[in-house]
């Protein structure tokens, strides 16, 4: 009877653990967390394009997912659907998180063809299509960092992370740790390809996670940038 008692305490012993156990594999190490780079500043907001609903949108006070699917964005169904399978509906709850998508005038309605055809009867409150002329659409994307142009019909299969006070964010050095040990050479990520599934799902997705998890420290006034633990390891060095 006491041998029961005690298997039957372990067990729920571990029950117990066991999530509390995956949740803290889930977020970095304090000691390993960097966080994710500011490749280039002052991005334009949108608040002279025309949304597709009544409301306005905004990128400034949120975390964006900025895409450009141009004159046609039909012709882009794959790389939107990718973003809405691997992106959004992973992180559709978090506060503050939206997609917008870049679209020029006159293509509204391809626009309701596309919302059709991604749409799985799931909430799309947070995602968000905005209308430009080409003059509106080139300086918005000139105001980003990037390794391609805009095509000629203004769009991109390369989405592009913005975060609440307008920064790009992104990867000054790209390379993962395989790379790294392999001596190969550095590289930026400035935007993320759509049509790559493994970028969007395993690169893309993390990045995402970082700057959550950096906003969430900033609440709990624990973030800490590179140049303050530099600062704080100068002061304890001079010490």
């Amino acid at each position: 009877m006491k041998a029961n008692k005690t298997q039957r305490n372990l067990i729920l012993g571990v029950l117990f653990f066991l999530p509390v156990l995956f949740l803290l594999m889930l977020y970095p190490a304090k000691h390993n967390y960097e966080p994710l780079n500011v490749v280039h500043k002052n991005v334009s907001d949108i608040e002279r394009f025309i949304s597709d609903r009544s409301d306005s949108i905004l990128l400034k006070d949120h975390i964006t997912v900025l895409g450009f699917l141009g004159k046609n964005p039909l012709n882009k169904n794959i790389a939107a659907s990718n973003l809405k399978e691997l992106v959004y509906d992973k992180f559709k709850g978090f506060k503050k998180f939206q997609v917008v998508i870049i679209v020029a005038e006159g293509a509204q309605e391809e626009v309701k063809t596309l919302k059709k055809e991604i749409n799985t009867y799931e909430d799309l409150r947070f995602w968000h299509y905005a209308f430009g002329t080409e003059g509106e659409i080139k300086m918005l994307f000139n105001s980003l960092k990037s390794k391609e142009a805009l095509s000629q019909d203004l769009s991109t299969n390369t989405v592009f992370i913005i975060d609440k006070d307008l920064n790009q964010r992104g990867r000054i050095d790209g390379r993962n740790k395989n790379q790294v040990e392999e001596n190969k050479p550095p590289f930026s990520v400035y935007a993320y390809n759509t049509i790559e599934v493994s970028e969007i799902k395993n690169m893309m997705s993390d990045d995402i996670r970082i700057l959550f998890t950096e906003y969430r420290q900033k609440r709990k006034g624990k973030f800490e940038n590179s140049d303050t633990r530099r600062n704080k390891d100068l002061k304890q060095n001079n010490e």
